[in-house]
Formats: C-alpha cells, sequence, structure tokens
C-alpha cells in the first residue's frame, strides 16, 4: 500500500468497499483512493464480488411457502462416544450407497440421525467457492501466518468458544486463511485451503440457533462436490472440485477437529 496516507489501512478500505463508512470518513478514502490507482482497482474488485454475492444471495431474502418444510422438529443429540457413533453411522451410509441402494434407507431411519434441514446451506458454499477460490490475490481476509488471530476473531463472531481451524495437512491440503462471510444472514465463516497441485477446498461454518438435528449429506454442481452437516445449532459444509472420496476424508477430519 502506499504510504501516502499511512492512516489509511486494509481495514478501512474493507469498511469502504462494504459501505460501512460514514459520510466524512469516505471523503477522505475516495481522496486516498484518487491518489493511489493500485489500490482502487483492488477495492473496485471488492466491490464487484459484494455485488456479486448480493445477487447471488438474493432469492434467500424473501420468505417462501415452502420454508415450514425445512424445520425439522427438535430431537436431541447425545455429545461423547455416541455423537461418533451417529458420524460413523452418516459416513456409512454414503460409503455403502455407492455400493448399493438397498443398505441405506434402514440406516437412515436411525432415530438419532436426521438426513433432514435447510438447503441453503451447501448452495451458500458453493457460491463462495465459486466466489473466492479463484482469487488470486485476495482469497480470504486473513491469512494462515496469521491463524490464531482467525481462530480468534471468527470464534468471537459466531459465538464458539475455543474455535479451532481444522489441520488438514495430513491429507494434503495446507491452510490459505479465512474470512467472515453472510450464511443465512448471520455471521458465518469459511477457511481456504490448498494442496500442492493447486486445488483448493473450502470449509463452510454458519450457525443456527432454531436448529437441533444432525444430519450429513452431499451435495453436487457440476464437478463441485460438497459434503455437509448440521451439528446442533451448527452447519458446516466442505466444498471442492475433487473426488468424493477425498472430500469425505477431508469432512471427517474437519468432524473430528470442530468444537462438539
Amino acid at each position: 500500500m502506499n504510504e501516502t496516507n499511512p492512516s489509511v489501512t486494509e481495514a478501512d478500505l474493507h469498511a469502504y468497499a462494504d459501505g460501512q463508512l460514514p459520510e466524512t470518513v469516505r471523503a477522505r478514502i475516495e481522496t486516498f483512493l484518487a491518489d493511489n490507482p493500485d489500490e482502487a482497482v483492488i477495492v473496485a474488485e471488492w466491490q464487484a464480488q459484494n455485488s456479486a454475492i448480493r445477487s447471488l444471495f438474493a432469492g434467500y431474502e424473501k420468505a417462501k411457502d415452502t420454508d415450514p418444510l425445512l424445520v425439522v422438529p427438535p430431537r436431541a443429540v447425545s455429545s461423547g462416544p455416541k455423537r461418533w457413533a451417529i458420524a460413523a453411522s452418516a459416513l456409512l451410509v454414503f460409503t455403502l450407497g455407492a455400493v448399493s441402494g438397498h443398505y441405506g434407507p434402514a440406516l437412515l431411519e436411525k432415530p438419532e440421525l436426521q438426513l433432514a434441514g435447510s438447503e441453503t446451506l451447501p448452495k451458500q458454499a458453493q457460491t463462495a467457492f465459486t466466489v473466492y477460490a479463484a482469487e488470486v490475490r485476495h482469497p480470504v481476509e486473513v491469512f494462515a501466518n496469521e491463524e490464531v488471530h482467525l481462530a480468534t476473531w471468527l470464534g468471537k463472531r459466531l459465538a464458539i468458544q475455543n474455535l479451532k481451524i481444522p489441520n488438514l495437512q495430513p491429507l494434503g491440503f495446507k491452510l490459505v486463511g479465512g474470512r467472515l462471510l453472510p450464511v443465512d444472514g448471520k455471521p458465518g465463516a469459511m477457511f481456504m485451503y490448498e494442496n500442492q497441485a493447486g486445488e483448493r477446498l473450502t470449509v463452510m461454518v454458519g450457525r443456527n440457533t432454531e436448529n437441533r438435528t444432525t444430519s450429513f449429506r452431499f451435495a453436487s454442481s457440476g464437478n463441485l462436490e460438497t459434503f455437509y452437516w448440521i451439528d446442533g445449532e451448527l452447519g458446516y459444509a466442505v466444498t471442492g472440485e475433487i473426488s468424493r472420496e477425498t472430500l469425505r476424508q477431508v469432512a471427517e477430519e474437519c468432524y473430528k477437529q470442530f468444537p462438539s
């Protein structure tokens, strides 16, 4: 960043792009951008991304008659060993499903596991991946070299105590960083990872205080695959242009490391 006006920080530029500054401060930022064309181009890119995201999510702002059907009656989910049993049962569904359609329905009838929930989560995860995974200079707000700050910041915004960013290096994916983004109109988090081949995947976390179910599902959109699950009030989605088997392994590792 040009040091002509060092009082203008990157946070100021993000706030300007997001339209969160008072008019007096906006005028100062606009003067700075006029003197710093490189920064002006970057801010313009951010604003274009914001506009694209608002456009893509515009449909979720309107209530639909079918919305009540997306809500499942509360059902408590036990913690500890039983929580692992639920995860194992869910992952087994997808493994057997690839071999035979006979076993899936019986397993899904288990009372602890309900494959129901809002379909907005995978769609939002896929949109976020499409928008940010292709970015070269600004794929995230906070990069991996500030991982502790990233976890603390997003943990506070999502009201998650001791939020731990999953370590996926054993699976060949290194943390790029993360960002704050909206999930169902509330603060959500997205973490981005990359392997040596340059393939990226994202892990989204969102909160829904009305949800009390546990569900595990795959969703596809072209070459884009998403494995998502609901655990209590939190929803998680792992998205990437990678095989379902790799995606399942990543999701399983995230499930182990995220707080219950």
